[in-house]
């Protein structure tokens, strides 16, 4: 595997080793050892799958007090995946990163708990996974709007289709700072 650091500290792209032949392919997705000697001694405790169509945006999502970290990849398809810092007290604070996640370039990517997580579908269909290291809790939902102005974030879509819950999350400003992520760098 091939790991490459993000823009933002902590969030990383991964490019699993391919093994091809006439029967098709193989690769390792995950393998605690191999994550062990980047730094990153993880464990997963939830695995989520979503499917939905071109033009669906889902995000922004974070899970506050509950913070989870989310290994995510997909299974059939093409997304714009972004990661925002959202953690109180982080440098880099209300900044993104993004990368294009598909079925064909296996590409995964890692976002570290205190981080805001959304994606857009640019296939007609995309199989979306996610492993997460803290399990999901209702009460702890939380999230952000999509094209809040501070964030600037260059999605490849001007009108998503959209949750009417993610159509009226908060903007990053109007959330109270003890209701976020504290950064603990």
């Amino acid at each position: 595997m091939k790991f490459t650091d993000a823009t933002l500290l902590g969030c990383k792209l991964i490019e699993p080793k391919i093994h091809r032949d006439d029967r098709g392919v193989f690769f390792e997705s995950w393998s605690k050892a191999g994550w062990a000697a980047q730094g990153l001694d993880l464990d997963f405790v939830q695995s989520n799958v979503s499917v939905s169509e071109r033009g669906v945006l889902r995000g922004l999502h974070y899970q506050w007090p509950h913070p989870q970290g989310k290994l995510v990849s997909v299974l059939e398809g093409e997304v714009y995946d972004v990661a925002v810092d959202i953690r109180r007290g982080s440098p880099t604070c209300g900044r993104w990163t993004a990368a294009v996640l598909s079925a064909e370039n296996r590409r995964e990517f890692w976002i570290p708990a205190g981080y805001a997580h959304g994606f857009v579908v640019l296939s007609e269909r995309a199989v979306f996974h996610y492993l997460c290291t803290a399990p999901y809790v209702r009460e702890a939902d939380q999230g952000l709007r999509w094209n809040d102005a501070r964030l600037a974030i260059d999605w490849p879509v001007s009108a998503p289709r959209l949750s009417e819950k993610d159509a009226t999350l908060p903007f990053l400003d109007d959330i109270a700072p003890e209701r976020l992520p504290e950064c603990s760098v």
